[in-house]
């Protein structure tokens, strides 16, 4: 498995069948789509699903419902290449096994509505990767890389450590990025390397960076 990482939330994985990417969003170069064979989006919001970006690719696409209804009416010529998935769904993406996980974002404050969010375990070749999407939500079952959030209005550093923590992946590959400044990611960095137990690695990758 090739991982690749690319602007914010988005992650490209060369399965042994194909090429998955994951949460292309307004913050994602559009050639993370080049040669992709399937597109998985965990919800609704632009940093993670970005309809005119998606009109570069006519990859088949994998999301929740939310997000189906969203393309629906603002691009319904890429809607027409949704399938909708549920949580506890399996599927076979592009020589990839993926496991659709958990259902709601993580509270940005509780006078906002809840939104859907579903997050995925891709599995091929002997290695399994978790996308949580705007979620804390872990997979229940291990997996050797964690796509792990590191900034947003919904998170504090002492969450993004004990997800990670909790997960317990080998290696943990920083996403949802954009919010923080270098200093800030640095910060977190270092917040990781004090607080993670001996045997789970936490890395940084620029845009367009393998893992």
């Amino acid at each position: 498995m090739r991982i690749t990482k690319f602007g914010h939330a988005c992650v490209r994985i060369q399965t042994d069948g194909g090429v998955v990417v994951l949460d292309p969003g307004v913050f994602t170069e559009a050639d993370a789509l080049d040669g992709a064979d399937a597109v998985l989006i965990t919800h609704e919001h632009a940093d993670h699903v970005h309809p005119e970006l998606l009109r570069g690719s006519d990859a088949p696409i994998w999301t929740i419902a939310a997000v189906e209804r969203l393309l629906r009416e603002q691009a319904p010529d890429v809607a027409e290449r949704v399938t909708v998935v549920r949580p506890g769904d399996r599927l076979d993406i592009a020589g990839a096994a993926v496991e659709v996980v958990g259902e709601k974002h993580a509270v940005i404050h509780p006078d906002y509505d809840r939104f859907d969010n579903s997050g995925y375990v891709v599995e091929s070749g002997g290695t399994t990767v978790y996308h949580p999407g705007d979620a804390l939500t872990a997979p229940g079952r291990a997996v050797d890389v964690l796509f792990a959030p590191v900034s947003a209005p919904w998170l504090k550093v002492g969450e993004a450590v004990d997800f990670v923590r909790e997960v317990a992946a080998p290696t943990s590959l920083a996403i949802h990025d954009r919010v923080y400044s270098d200093i800030g990611l640095d910060m977190v960095s270092g917040h990781m390397a004090r607080l993670l137990p001996e045997g789970q690695a936490f890395e940084r990758r620029e845009t367009g960076r393998d893992l």
